[in-house]
C-alpha cells in the first residue's frame, strides 16, 4: 500500500526494501528482478504491488477466519492461565458482542483519520511524484516497521543486517518453544513483568532510533539495543522462567 501513491518515498522506499533480497546468495538478484517485473522499479512493479495489495486483504481474512473457528472449537486463554472448562460460557452473545465493540473501537477512529485528516499521518516527501533521479536525503519506513528498520541498518554488512531484520521477525516464532515457566500467564510471574517491560521499552528505543538519521550517536544506540533485542528474547526470557519455577519450589 504505502507503493501504490507512487511519490518519492514511495518510489524510493520500494526500491530500497526490494533491493534487500540481491544480499541472497546466488538467487538474490533474480528474486529482486522478479519482483521489479524488470531491471528497475517501473510501472510493472507499480502493477505487481497493486494486484498483491488487492488479493492481501482476502488471505488475511480467510487465516481470520481459521483463527476464529480454532478459537471456537478448543476456547482461549484465561487471565489465570489454567483450565476453566467448568466456567465456559457461548460465545454468542458475550465474546462476539466484545469482538463488535473492538472492531468499533478500531474502525471509528481509522474512518475519522481517513475521512477527516487523510493527510495528517503522510510522509511529505512522499507528495512529490517519484523521480528515479533525485534520492531523498533520509529514506525510512512507516513508524511500525521502524524496530525492524533500525535493527537492520545496526549491521555494517548487508547481508548481515538482513539476516538480523529477517531474525528479528522470526525469532517471534521461537518464543512458544523458549518458555520455560511453570505458569502460562504473567498474572503471577513479577520478573517476567518487569522483562516484557523492558522488552517494550527497547522496542521503543528501536523505533526512535530507525526514525533519525544514521550518524552518531544513532548508530551506537540502535547497536545496542539490537543487541538488547536478542538478549531478551533468547536468553533472558528463558532464564527468568526457570528462575521463577525454582522459586514456586521453595
Amino acid at each position: 500500500g504505502y507503493v501504490l501513491p507512487w511519490g518519492q518515498m514511495s518510489f524510493w522506499g520500494a526500491t530500497v526494501i526490494t533491493n534487500l533480497f540481491s544480499a541472497i546468495p546466488y538467487i538474490g538478484q533474480t528474486i529482486v528482478e522478479w519482483a521489479w517485473g524488470g531491471f528497475s522499479v517501473d510501472n510493472p512493479t507499480l502493477t505487481r504491488f497493486f494486484a498483491l495489495h488487492f488479493l492481501l486483504p482476502f488471505i488475511i481474512a480467510g487465516l481470520t477466519f481459521i483463527h476464529l473457528t480454532f478459537l471456537h472449537e478448543t476456547g482461549s486463554n484465561n487471565p489465570l492461565g489454567i483450565s476453566s472448562n467448568c466456567d465456559k460460557i457461548p460465545f454468542h452473545p458475550y465474546f462476539s458482542t466484545k469482538d463488535i465493540l473492538g472492531f468499533a473501537a478500531m474502525l471509528v477512529p481509522l474512518t475519522a483519520l481517513a475521512m477527516f485528516s487523510p493527510n495528517l499521518l503522510g510522509d511529505p516527501e512522499n507528495y512529490t511524484p517519484a523521480n528515479p533521479l533525485v534520492t531523498p536525503p533520509h529514506i525510512k519506513p512507516e513508524w511500525y516497521f521502524l524496530f525492524a528498520y533500525a535493527i537492520l541498518r545496526s549491521i555494517p554488512n548487508k547481508l548481515g543486517g538482513v539476516l538480523a531484520l529477517a531474525a528479528s521477525v522470526l525469532i517471534l516464532f521461537l518464543i512458544p518453544f523458549l518458555h520455560k515457566s511453570k505458569q502460562r500467564t504473567m498474572t503471577f510471574r513479577p520478573l517476567s513483568q518487569i522483562m516484557f517491560w523492558i522488552l517494550v521499552t527497547n522496542l521503543l528505543i528501536l523505533t526512535w532510533v530507525g526514525s533519525q538519521p544514521v550518524e552518531h550517536p544513532f548508530i551506537i544506540i540502535g547497536q545496542l539495543a539490537s543487541l538488547a533485542y536478542f538478549t531478551t528474547l533468547l536468553i533472558l526470557f528463558p532464564i527468568i522462567g526457570a528462575l521463577e519455577n525454582k522459586m514456586l519450589n521453595l
